[in-house]
C-alpha cells in the first residue's frame, strides 16, 4: 500500500514501537514550591499585622492568638504536597533516563496530583486572608462593627433566650406545615367532575400563597386578623399569628412537593390497589403515599431549612424572636454584633439539615444506579 494511508499507518506504528515518554511534571512542581513559599510569607505578614493591630487596639484574646498561628501552621503544610510533588517528578525524570516509562506515567501523574493538592489548598488560605484582611482593614472598622468580642459575650444570653421563639415557631409551624401540605395536594388530586371545584379551589391557593412573599403574609396575618376581632384568633399571641402565616405560605411549596411525589408512583400502583378494591382514599393511604413520602424527603427538608430561616420574619408583627432582640440590642450600642450572634446560631442549626439532605440525595442516587 502506498499514499498517505500507507505513510499514516507507518508513523503509528513506528509511535508504538517508540512512545513518547511523559511530561515529568517538574515545571508545575517547581510552581507548587513557590506557591507554598509565597502562602506561607504572606500568611506570616497577615498574622503579623493582626497582631500589631490588636496590640494598638488593646485587645488581648487568648483564642485569637492560638487561631492565628494555627493558620500559620496549615500554610506551612502546604509544603509537604508541594515536595511531594518535587520528589515524583525528579523520580519521573529518572524513570525517563532510564526507558522505564510506566514508571514514569506514574510518578509524572503523581506530582501532578501533588502539585494541583498544594494550589488547591493554597487557593483556600488566601481566601482566609482575604477574610482577615478585611476584618482588620480601616482600624479593624468591619471587625468592630460586625464582631465584637465583649459585645458578643454580654449579649448572647439574651440572644439566646429570643432564639428559642424562633425554634418554638419552626417546630409547630413544621409539624402543621407537614399536615395542610398533604391536605391540599390530595384535594388537588381528587378524581372526577365531582372533584373539580376541589381541585380549583386547592389550585387557586397554592397560586396566590406561591406567588406571596412571606413577609406580606406574615404582615397581613398579624395585624390584619386582630383587627377583625374575630373571637379566639384576637386573643392569639404574635409567635400563634407568625405559626398561621408561616403554615399557609409553606403550605403551599409542601402541597406541591407531595403532589410531584404522589404523582412520580407509577399508575400500575394505584391500579393494582383499585382492582383489590381498595377505595380511593385507602389507595393513598396505604399504596401511593408512603412511596410517595421516601422519594420526596430532601426537598422537604429543603422547605424547612428556608421555613427555619423564615421565622426571622416575624419581627415585623413585634415578636421578639432572636433578630428582633439582636436589633434591640445594636440600636443601644450602635453596633451588630448582636447580630452576628443571630446569623451564627441559624447557621449553627441549618448546616447539619443541609448534610444530612446531601447524605439522602446521594443515597437515593445510589439506589438508583443501582436499581438501573
Amino acid at each position: 500500500m502506498t499514499g498517505p494511508l500507507a505513510n499514516q499507518q507507518t508513523d503509528r506504528s513506528d509511535l508504538w514501537r517508540n512512545p513518547v515518554p511523559p511530561n515529568p511534571g517538574t515545571s508545575l512542581a517547581l510552581l507548587a514550591l513557590a506557591i507554598a513559599l509565597g502562602v506561607a510569607a504572606a500568611t506570616f505578614r497577615v498574622i503579623a499585622a493582626i497582631e500589631e493591630v490588636m496590640t494598638q487596639s488593646k485587645v488581648e484574646s487568648a483564642v485569637i492568638h492560638w487561631a492565628l498561628w494555627i493558620a500559620g501552621a496549615v500554610s506551612v503544610l502546604l509544603f509537604i504536597p508541594a515536595y511531594r510533588s518535587f520528589t515524583a517528578a525528579r523520580r519521573a525524570q529518572a524513570a525517563i533516563a532510564s526507558s522505564k516509562l510506566v514508571d514514569a506515567r506514574v510518578e509524572s501523574a503523581a506530582a501532578r496530583n501533588f502539585a494541583l493538592i498544594t494550589m488547591g489548598y493554597a487557593v483556600s488560605v488566601v481566601l482566609v486572608l482575604s477574610i482577615g484582611l478585611f476584618i482588620i482593614a480601616n482600624d479593624v472598622a468591619v471587625g468592630k462593627t460586625f464582631i465584637f468580642i465583649p459585645l458578643i459575650f454580654s449579649s448572647f444570653g439574651l440572644v439566646i433566650r429570643a432564639f428559642w421563639t424562633n425554634v418554638y415557631i419552626f417546630c409547630i409551624g413544621e409539624v402543621l406545615v407537614l399536615v395542610w401540605g398533604l391536605v391540599v395536594a390530595i384535594a388537588r388530586l381528587i378524581p372526577g367532575d365531582a372533584g373539580r371545584p376541589i381541585r380549583l379551589i386547592a389550585t387557586a391557593y397554592t397560586d396566590v400563597f406561591r406567588g406571596l412573599p412571606a413577609i406580606i403574609t406574615i404582615y397581613l396575618v398579624g395585624f390584619g386578623l386582630p383587627l377583625t376581632g374575630l373571637p379566639v384568633i384576637r386573643d392569639f399571641a404574635p409567635e400563634w399569628y407568625a405559626i398561621l402565616a408561616l403554615t399557609l405560605t409553606y403550605g403551599a411549596y409542601v402541597a406541591e412537593v407531595y403532589r410531584s411525589g404522589i404523582e412520580s408512583i407509577h399508575w400500575s400502583q394505584t391500579a393494582a390497589a383499585r382492582s383489590l378494591g381498595l377505595s380511593f382514599g385507602q389507595t393513598l393511604r396505604y399504596v401511593v403515599v408512603p412511596q410517595a413520602v421516601r422519594r420526596i424527603i430532601p426537598p422537604l427538608l429543603n422547605d424547612f431549612i428556608s421555613l427555619q430561616k423564615d421565622t426571622a420574619l416575624v419581627n415585623v408583627i413585634g415578636a421578639i424572636d432572636a433578630f428582633n432582640q439582636a436589633k434591640i440590642i445594636a440600636s443601644n450600642h450602635f453596633n451588630l454584633s448582636s447580630v452576628t450572634t443571630v446569623a451564627f446560631l441559624f447557621v449553627l442549626i441549618t448546616i447539619p439539615q443541609t448534610r444530612m439532605v446531601d447524605r439522602l440525595i446521594a443515597r437515593d442516587q445510589r439506589r438508583m444506579r443501582a436499581g438501573g
